[in-house]
């Protein structure tokens, strides 16, 4: 599989792919939850800030471009820090960005607490998908 920039458009969709090639073999999330993110300074993208969300509340892990109307939570950070948090998985820059105000929250940060706690210790099925969505993330 191609390379690709992470959230590219074509990453995304590559992404999106791969969740729908494993998601019968996922298991369904425990924390039911709609959470707004927003990424900004996305140079690949020209700049832009992109617009996304989580959705956990139809028994299965959704993640869309675009904003829900009523959510729990907003999560807004740069790509730089993103790119830490979600493709490095460094978790001591997750901690120093949030201190030091990279990682903007609004609303309920428990639920932001509760869905990073899932993703240190993933099921089987849940770490084949994070190690498909690696190999093709540059």
């Amino acid at each position: 599989m191609t390379s690709n920039l992470f959230l590219s458009k074509e990453w995304i969709d590559a992404a999106k792919a791969l969740q729908a090639e494993h998601a019968a073999d996922l298991p369904e999330p425990t924390l039911s939850t709609q959470v707004n993110v927003n990424i900004t300074n996305v140079e690949h993208r020209g700049g832009e800030t992109l617009a996304g969300h989580i959705d956990t509340t139809k028994g299965v892990l959704i993640i869309e471009e675009g904003h829900l109307d009523a959510v729990e939570l907003t999560v807004t950070t740069d790509y730089e820090t993103a790119y830490s948090i979600f493709v490095e998985r460094d978790q001591e820059a997750a901690m120093t960005a949030f201190i030091g105000g990279k990682v903007l929250v609004e609303g309920d940060a428990s639920k932001l607490l509760a869905l990073q706690t899932q993703n240190i210790d993933p099921d089987p099925a849940t770490a084949k998908l994070i190690e498909a969505i690696d190999a093709i993330t540059t």
